[in-house]
């Protein structure tokens, strides 16, 4: 089992800086790419604050930052696809990865709902697949799922346990393929009823995230950590289960589709379903 020892990130948005500063700081090479010069510079600024923060300045010289996907991952044993809830997309990206990365290097998606198996066809590495998915903050959720595809070897799937335990990440094994994985299935299952309250005009969005931290002790209700994740994700996801599942209590309502529309996805622009400043949210919308 070749050690991995370099490891490059396509995307470098919320969830991308975030995978490629925990795996900076765990002392792995890292090359993180994207096509976004600013979301780029972003990330930059975000992960040598983190290393900084974490008193590791020295790491900042590990990370190598492209906006040609060749030179990102030239030399990477893992590449995990951080890229939008867009199947043929992830086929596009998977299969320049593919043709450029070292022939034993490992590919991963850190899709929010996709398995692997449905992307795999555009690699000829069919073994050497995975879905690795993160949950945002990872410093506060130190998880991934991690699920095989068709064909992925044994030595592939230890090869991302080992490395997600060498981040401080417990993997959680998806023993037999499912959309969603482990904990975003149930996830999914209360952001579903979330949504519908909502949607169909039972309870405020306040009334039900608080009814939500009160009876779990969690510090965020569904509403709240959906501006989190990003309303685009929650929408994409919402309709990979849809698409699935072809049931309509899985399709998202029109009301989200019209706040994505809106380009009101949360946190990350400022409005939700809550308006955020820098510290908390102000006001519900």
């Amino acid at each position: 089992m070749n050690e991995i020892k370099s490891v490059s990130i396509i995307g470098a948005g919320f969830t991308g800086k975030q995978i490629a500063a925990i795996t900076a700081l765990y002392r792995y090479n890292v090359s993180i790419f994207d096509i976004n010069s600013e979301i780029l510079e972003d990330a930059k600024k975000y992960i040598n604050g983190m290393l900084k923060r974490k008193e590791k300045p020295e790491l900042i010289e590990n990370i190598q930052y492209y906006d040609e996907i060749e030179q990102a991952v030239n030399v990477a044993d893992l590449v995990i696809e951080a890229i939008p809830e867009n199947i043929e997309l992830k086929k596009k990206v998977f299969s320049q990865i593919d043709r450029l990365a070292p022939k034993n290097c490992i590919i991963a998606t850190n899709s929010s709902s996709i398995p692997v198996s449905k992307i795999e066809d555009a690699v000829e590495r069919k073994d050497k697949v995975l879905n690795i998915h993160f949950y945002p903050p990872i410093p506060l959720r130190p998880m991934a799922d991690i699920m095989r595809g068709t064909k992925t070897s044994e030595d592939t799937f230890e090869k991302g346990k080992k490395w997600l335990e060498s981040i401080g990440c417990k993997p959680i094994v998806v023993k037999r393929e499912i959309i969603g994985f482990v904990f975003n299935r149930m996830w999914h299952a209360a952001r579903r009823q979330a949504l519908d309250l909502w949607a169909g005009g039972h309870a405020e969005i306040e009334t039900i995230d608080s009814a939500w931290k009160i009876f779990t002790g969690m510090a965020m209700g569904p509403f709240s950590l959906m501006d989190a994740i990003g309303l685009d994700v929650v929408y994409a996801v919402q309709m990979s289960y849809y698409n699935e599942t072809g049931e309509l209590r899985d399709k998202p309502p029109d009301a989200l589709k019209d706040m994505v529309e809106k380009g009101d996805l949360g946190m990350k622009t400022g409005k939700g379903f809550y308006t955020w400043g820098k510290k908390k949210e102000k006001n519900k919308v």
